[in-house]
């Protein structure tokens, strides 16, 4: 294993003082445990809370978008290891501001256990607790059984509209609303060209030859749909545009946006290249892009590869996708 870092078991908590450090206008941290990160200056008013969780290792996700039209608190664990319950509890306490927190985040069978305890020890609070699951990833089950999908990437656009309708002051039942809408119009896809190494296990989660790329893996290392060898960058962006309009199609006048993510060791250029291609193919479909995303949303560690999301847009979806925002990864003005 060759990372920077210190003794592997302090490889969060040294994350999240260091992210702290650097962004102090931005993020706080919480909880007995010291692994619950808020807004450093908490919303008032009775704002509707946000709150979301999972592993480390996947920055920005999940802690980096807390912040102002945004998330108000995550609850965070181990690299790729759910949060405890206590730790998730602690999150919705810290958010909630006397009008219900909304739970947002992704389809994983500990963070789903987890989330619904947490919910039953604010239940001593009188906090409500809503909840909407992302299960955007279309390589990870068919449309039958869309409910078994991983959430990945979408969790991006999630937390954006939310987070925009809560600072509208919107109720908790309207936000959640928003926030299925949203999920549900979300699909998205990845493709890996290298593994990556939790710090704790010190070596790959996965073997993959020096000339292979994986179709559909997960960001955890899940089995994609076919493993090959590496493909041209516009051989790839249409295969993953090809399965996503096939369980989402677009036709002429349909607003979308796109997001094209790195996975963590991809870089610009290479996500730029694909973009072009992305485009193209959107735009034969008679669709028009709204605030396309390239860059580093969702990754997984090192892990070399990318990820497309397309967000199927209506008149209030888009509102709030460009309402202002504001984090230390991501602004809006």
């Amino acid at each position: 294993m060759k990372k920077i870092l210190n003794d592997p078991k302090d490889y969060v908590d040294q994350m999240l003082a260091g992210l702290v450090a650097a962004h102090p206008e931005y993020y706080s941290l919480h909880g007995d445990s010291g692994k619950v990160v808020a807004r450093a200056n908490k919303a008032g008013n009775g704002k509707v809370g946000i709150v979301t969780g999972g592993g480390s290792g996947h920055l920005p996700v999940f802690t980096g978008y807390v912040g102002t039209g945004l998330l108000d608190a995550c609850a965070i664990g181990d690299v790729f290891s759910s949060p405890s319950a206590e730790q998730m509890a602690d999150a919705i306490r810290v958010a909630d501001s006397g009008s219900g927190v909304l739970r947002l985040y992704g389809n994983y069978g500990g963070d789903v256990m987890n989330f619904d305890m947490a919910g039953e020890l604010v239940e001593f609070d009188d906090i409500k607790c809503t909840t909407v699951l992302l299960a955007d990833d279309v390589a990870s089950a068919p449309p039958s059984e869309a409910e078994k999908r991983r959430g990945v990437a979408g969790m991006v656009y999630a937390f954006k509209i939310a987070g925009a309708a809560a600072e509208a002051g919107h109720d908790l039942e309207a936000v959640t609303a928003v926030a299925q809408k949203a999920a549900d119009a979300c699909r998205s896809i990845g493709a890996a060209l290298s593994s990556c190494t939790v710090p704790q296990a010190g070596k790959p989660t996965f073997e993959i030859g020096e000339t292979e790329m994986e179709m559909g893996m997960g960001i955890h290392g899940e089995p994609g749909v076919w493993r090959g060898e590496l493909r041209s960058a516009d051989d790839i962006a249409n295969e993953m545009i090809d399965r996503l309009l096939e369980d989402m199609p677009l036709k002429k006048g349909d607003r979308v946006s796109v997001l094209v993510n790195s996975l963590g060791a991809t870089p610009p250029e290479e996500l730029y290249i694909l973009y072009r291609t992305v485009k193209a193919r959107l735009e034969s479909c008679g669709a028009t892009i709204v605030m396309p995303l390239v860059g580093r949303y969702a990754t997984s560690m090192e892990m070399a590869g990318v990820s497309f999301t397309l967000l199927k847009l209506d008149r209030e979806l888009e509102e709030l996708l460009t309402a202002p925002c504001d984090c230390a990864f991501w602004s809006v003005k």
